[in-house]
């Protein structure tokens, strides 16, 4: 791992802030003790820095923001006061407590103790797990997480996306509802214990990349509508209220500076950009997302930075472009879970006709939807030849359970389990990059939830929300646990029946696709690809397809929910067959070439 300005390595002579990036506003450390404070709060008669016991005034510049520079101890407690009341610090790296709303504390990135160096990995080599930290283990921390690592990585997980871990309010969420975005709850642990996370994942060879969230702040938690109300438009709403005024540069760099925060001070391989399409920023050139990621492109990290963006418009250009390196496509998912559950109301209903013909199309050009109109929405683009590995996909993720009544997963859903196990496989072995949700590898049946811990005010208006969006795609619109009940998030533990034989079967299914994958498939996406993909129909349910690579070709065949009217002839050994081709109505071959 290199100093991202000096070169220096981590062992020896590594400089102390060799993972720390300073910050236009927010709590700086200077050195010999001294730090700089800023605040935007441009409509703000006087700010006050509250810090070792006194409050000492701060000067507004002409842009609107209140500076001071002042000595403190690290791990000090410390607030803005804003016209008499105090407020914490948007950008803190920590809390002095649970209260989103109380001190911030001082904290010094530079006296982290790295004990290792990490080089990364390349993007082709990602087998991505999900996973929300609350959940995942019983405690729910960034400790207790830790010791779950080295099984990851003995099924051949190389890469984690952590669902996001900003302060919001209570004790408990998703993360989607952040107040404070650059401080990690402390339901989780402390910013150091979130370090040794990450590094203790690398050093099992998972990258890590953190889910952000860039296109709202929690409704509840969150000070900035007082001390900043230009922090947001009043002209454009998002799905969850105000939206943010990206048109001002102070707003932009704040976010910049919080992904760069991120991945240089906590040495992620990456993030994932949450519903990009709500990041609205129509007015500027370049628009933030571009200026973002030229940002991040520009440094040298020492390290392969791997962005993923989540957009339902279908629209590739970031990667295109450059900016990002892959999509997250739920494609791949409403096209499989139309076909294997028989479910297709509002925006499955545009899978429900002919949902082979859509999975067929995922597979030779990426996307379902492109071009002609991506649903829910108007976009949609051509995917201009782009590698496959642009393209993450998955067969449930947090969104797909959660938001459903019962919380169910896929293996429920089917009525032949074996059409799990194929969707599975193919999953696993497609040249997409491939995502797990917590669980599913061991073929988890237990439920996932939405839940909070909010005032009761806004766990109402949640409550009628979450009917009023999702219901309507289920038959019990009134089926949904109550988000605010601590039970909620409970129920959503995985890990149900791990010593069951079930989930060895599970285990150890996974665990042979993903060695068929590193072994013979990550090679063959290192190489290129070489040509479209050739993708045949083969029956109503059954279709094969071919991936031509530079030094080689995937060959896949398979069967989702009927057997097909010309049966495959393979001649070359198979490396992969779940069920017989010709006989069973779930069944996969699939055949890498050899060199």
């Amino acid at each position: 791992m290199l100093d991202v300005r000096s070169g220096t390595g981590l062992h020896g002579q590594a400089r102390p802030y060799a993972l720390h990036h300073p910050r236009a506003l927010g709590a700086e450390p200077l050195g010999g003790g001294q730090w700089r404070f800023g605040l935007w709060a441009p409509e703000a008669r006087e700010v006050q820095l509250d810090v070792g016991s006194a409050r000492h005034g701060m000067v507004r510049g002409t842009d609107g923001i209140w500076t001071l520079t002042r000595a403190a101890d690290a791990d000090s407690p410390y607030a803005f006061v804003v016209d008499g009341k105090a407020t914490p610090d948007p950008l803190a790296r920590a809390q002095t407590g649970r209260d989103v709303l109380g001190p911030s504390r001082l904290v010094d990135p530079r006296r982290h103790a790295w004990t290792s160096d990490w080089a990364g990995r390349p993007w082709e080599e990602a087998v991505i797990y999900e996973l929300h930290i609350g959940t995942f283990t019983s405690e729910g921390t960034f400790a207790a997480a830790r010791a779950r690592l080295p099984e990851l990585a003995e099924l051949g997980i190389t890469a984690l996306e952590v669902m996001p871990v900003p302060h919001g309010p209570g004790a408990r969420g998703w993360g989607y509802d952040g107040a404070l975005l650059a401080a990690p709850h402390p339901a989780y642990g402390t910013p150091e214990e979130m370090k040794r996370f990450v590094e203790a994942a690398q050093s099992y060879g998972i990258m890590v990349l953190l889910d952000v969230v860039m296109n709202h702040f929690s409704p509840e938690g969150s000070d900035l509508h007082r001390i900043a109300p230009g922090f947001f438009d009043p002209e454009e709403k998002s799905p969850w209220g105000s939206a943010i005024d990206f048109s001002k540069p102070v707003v932009r760099q704040f976010f910049i500076d919080l992904c760069m925060g991120w991945i240089t001070e906590y040495r992620l391989d990456g993030i994932r950009f949450d519903a990009v399409q709500e990041i609205k920023d129509p007015h500027s050139d370049p628009e933030i997302m571009v200026e973002l990621t030229q940002a991040i492109r520009a440094r040298d990290f020492g390290r392969p930075i791997h962005l993923v963006n989540e957009d339902n418009r279908n629209n590739p250009t970031l990667i295109r472009d450059g900016h990002c390196t892959a999509q997250w496509n739920d494609d791949l998912h409403h096209s499989l879970h139309t076909l294997l559950t028989g479910e297709a109301k509002d925006y499955l209903a545009q899978y429900a006709d002919d949902p082979v013909a859509k999975v067929m199309r995922v597979l030779a050009q990426g996307f379902a939807y492109e071009g002609e109109g991506a649903p829910p929405t108007e976009g949609g683009l051509p995917v201009y030849g782009l590698p496959w590995t642009a393209f993450v996909v998955h067969n449930q993720n947090h969104d797909q359970v959660g938001n459903r009544p019962g919380g169910d997963r896929l293996i429920t859903l089917v009525e032949d389990e074996r059409a799990a196990e194929v969707a599975h496989a193919l999953l696993l072995t497609l040249p997409f990059v491939p995502m797990l949700w917590m669980g599913e590898e061991e073929g988890e049946r237990g439920s996932f939830h939405y839940f909070c811990d909010v005032k009761e005010d806004l766990a109402e208006a949640i409550r009628k929300g979450r009917k009023e969006q999702f219901g309507r795609m289920f038959d019990d619109p009134d089926g949904f646990p109550d988000p605010n009940d601590a039970a909620t998030m409970d129920k959503s533990r995985p890990f149900t029946a791990s010593g069951s034989e079930h989930a060895r079967h599970w285990r150890e299914l996974t665990r042979r696709l993903l060695a068929l994958r590193h072994e013979r498939i990550v090679p063959l996406l290192k190489s290129g690809r070489a040509a479209p993909a050739e993708v045949q129909r083969r029956g109503e349910f059954a279709l094969s397809a071919t991936w031509p690579f530079r030094d080689g070709f995937i060959v896949t065949h398979l069967n989702l929910g009927g057997l097909p009217d010309d049966p495959p002839s393979v001649t070359e050994p198979n490396d992969l067959a779940l069920g017989d081709i010709a006989r069973d109505p779930y069944a996969i071959t699939v055949i890498v070439s050899r060199p």
